[in-house]
């Protein structure tokens, strides 16, 4: 399978990545011709050839109005204008209408299907934002015509380019302010910290005063991308540029779309996997002046406030002096609560950070019915199939204890009672992988 891997070091935005699809060989002219199927009123759109910074792309302008040709030279004039000029001239739309507009359109499903998870990313952000029902959601710049035609017409370029895996860069944002339907804000905008937040992608920021990342733009993220990180072993095949429509100031306004493959060190592509990714927060300390007493305290109270794990091993450090080697794991964004409760409550002088990436097996509980009562089950899925499949010990001890029976007893009866379920579960997850992706 292609893999389409995005560099986003000038951010993205909906018509970014459409005309970085384009240059990658999407045609327009199909995509305008499934685009005319949505009721959407009159509309119109200039693709044309233009540079950032001596960097050849395609710029995509859409406006929500019927083209009218210049006298001159029979062709409509291209007009740059602010991505969402138009928006303030179009009527808003809840998510409710958006979604009848697609689902009872004549699209492709596969582009219904994705055109609207790309936009539930943003009803989802919007109403934790505002307090709000999902459906109730109003969009104001993406209910506009010309993010509709930017989020269907990016699911239909996709789908003409093979329906490539989706992998892009760090996301970086830049900073300021931004005027949008609701006030004045920081950049990131409220609604691409939400959406980003959701899906647990990092996000940095650069020394650019200007907004890079948008709300559409974070969520087709969120919605498509399966890992962030740098380019591995990527073979590029075509390369794609999407112009933005302002010239940055510390860097060009450019999104690169590479479409290639992943080869692997012999040489062949590697098949994807279906794990979990995050990063976490690693914390660390060397300890020569604290009882084991002190240790087990400060453990249990590191739990309790929500670190991921907490440990120490034995040491021997300068001047022959036994000691342990601390370590806590936490979310990245509680790194400093926890280095602060480190240096409080133990008798360390400094604290070592730094910020790892975690590949996780995806997880699911269910609950087995055995003779010595109900037992928990973690059940560890990779690439539709159950490689872990672990009874929770403390319910095990629990029902020993009540039927005077060996923790032993009860673990082997919840696995036994767990093959048949975990068969279920299996198929349940394929079946999901399937949908979306």
């Amino acid at each position: 399978m292609d893999v389409l891997y995005l560099d986003l070091f000038s951010g993205i935005s909906g018509d970014m990545l459409l005309g970085a699809l384009f240059d990658l060989g999407a045609e327009p002219v199909r995509v305008e011709a499934e685009l005319r199927k949505l009721p959407l009123g009159p509309w119109h759109w200039h693709v044309h050839r233009d540079s950032r910074e001596h960097i050849a792309g395609c710029r995509v302008e859409v406006h929500a109005a019927p083209a009218h040709p210049d006298p001159a030279h029979g062709a409509p004039p291209r007009a740059h204008v602010h991505p969402h000029a138009d928006a303030q001239h179009h009527e808003h739309r809840s998510f409710a209408e958006i979604r009848r507009l697609i689902e009872e359109s004549p699209l492709a499903p596969w582009v219904r299907e994705r055109a609207l998870a790309w936009f539930r990313r943003i009803a989802e952000a919007e109403a934790r934002i505002h307090g709000q029902p999902v459906e109730t959601v109003h969009f104001h710049e993406v209910g506009a015509v010309d993010s509709i035609v930017d989020i269907v017409g990016g699911c239909i370029a996709l789908d003409l380019l093979g329906r490539p895996r989706v992998l892009a860069g760090p996301v970086v944002d830049g900073t300021g302010w931004i005027e949008c339907a609701h006030g004045r804000f920081p950049v990131p905008a409220p609604a691409t910290l939400a959406i980003l937040g959701a899906r647990g992608v990092p996000i940095s920021q650069c020394e650019e005063p200007h907004e890079l990342v948008t709300p559409t733009g974070a969520a087709f993220l969120a919605e498509f991308v399966e890992e962030f990180g740098p380019m591995r072993n990527l073979v590029a095949r075509r390369i794609g540029h999407g112009l933005g429509h302002r010239t940055l100031r510390t860097r060009p306004n450019v999104l690169r779309a590479v479409l290639g493959s992943c080869a692997s060190a012999v040489g062949g592509p590697p098949a994807p996997h279906d794990w979990e990714h995050d990063e976490v927060a690693v914390l660390e300390t060397n300890l020569d002046d604290t009882t084991g007493e002190q240790l087990g305290a400060f453990m249990e109270a590191a739990l309790q406030a929500g670190a991921l794990d907490v440990f120490y091993v034995p040491v021997q450090m300068k001047k022959q002096r036994p000691g342990v080697w601390l370590t806590l794991l936490c979310p990245p964004g509680e790194a400093d609560r926890f280095t602060e409760l480190i240096l409080r409550e133990t008798s360390a002088l400094g604290v070592r950070r730094s910020v790892r990436e975690r590949r996780k097996l995806r997880r699911q509980i269910i609950e087995i019915a055995t003779a010595y009562g109900t037992v928990r089950v973690k059940v560890g899925l990779l690439d539709n199939r159950a490689v872990q499949v672990k009874p929770e010990w403390d319910d095990c001890v629990r029902c020993a204890r009540d039927r005077n029976v060996e923790p032993r007893v009860v673990w082997q009866a919840a696995l036994a009672g767990a093959s048949p379920m975990v068969a279920q579960v299996t198929a349940a997850h394929a079946a999901t992988q399937r949908k979306n992706f």
